[in-house]
């Protein structure tokens, strides 16, 4: 029914944003990264939205990105995962590291999301890997996971990052958005940057 709404931000606060699109406003329920994206109340806004349908109510939900909204369709497909929830994992992850998790299989991750215990998250990548991989979701993906994947400089990197003690997790974070075409020592060190800069 909606695709986007555009006008001006009068409200934002931890997981809401209200624009007023012509003397009409819309209450967006959204996530913490796109919180982060708006700008200040009074400034012209685009959300891309999604109406979940139900008996007693209408929930308009707003993403900052097409990605975002993208993912989280193919998100609340999966059963346990309600609209609630996949704001909450969409909250914990941005689009590229929320696919990045997926197609590595990291499952655990995904339980640091409100809401997700383990045996959802399993469920999550297991009914997801392929579909990010392969979704318009998925062309937000980075090379990194395309490479972590099926070997090559990233992967080299990450075995080497997690020889040094650091755990396959904060490798691929630490590497998430890097230029997968850098050689294995350019990569290493970037990372080893990042994730100085985590810790300070």
């Amino acid at each position: 029914m909606f695709y986007s709404l555009t006008g001006t931000l009068i409200l934002k606060d931890t997981s809401i944003a209200v624009i007023d699109c012509g003397g009409v406003a819309f209450r967006c329920y959204t996530t913490l990264n796109t919180i982060k994206e708006l700008p200040q109340p009074g400034e012209t806004v685009t959300l891309y939205t999604y109406l979940n349908v139900k008996e007693d109510a209408l929930d308009l939900y707003g993403f900052y990105t097409s990605a975002e909204l993208d993912i989280y369709k193919i998100l609340i497909g999966v059963n346990g995962v309600g609209p609630k929830v996949g704001i909450a994992i969409l909250s914990a992850f941005t689009p590229d590291r929320l696919s990045l998790i997926i197609s590595s299989g990291d499952s655990k991750s995904l339980t640091q999301a409100g809401g997700v215990g383990p045996k959802l998250a399993q469920r999550i990548v297991l009914e997801l890997k392929d579909k990010v991989s392969g979704s318009t979701a998925g062309e937000g993906l980075s090379d990194l996971a395309v490479s972590a994947q099926g070997g090559g400089a990233v992967s080299e990197a990450i075995n080497a990052l997690t020889s040094l003690g650091y755990t396959h997790n904060e490798a691929t974070n630490a590497l998430a958005g890097v230029n997968s075409d850098l050689s294995v020592e350019e990569l290493i060190k970037t990372a080893l940057k990042n994730l100085a800069g985590r810790v300070i």
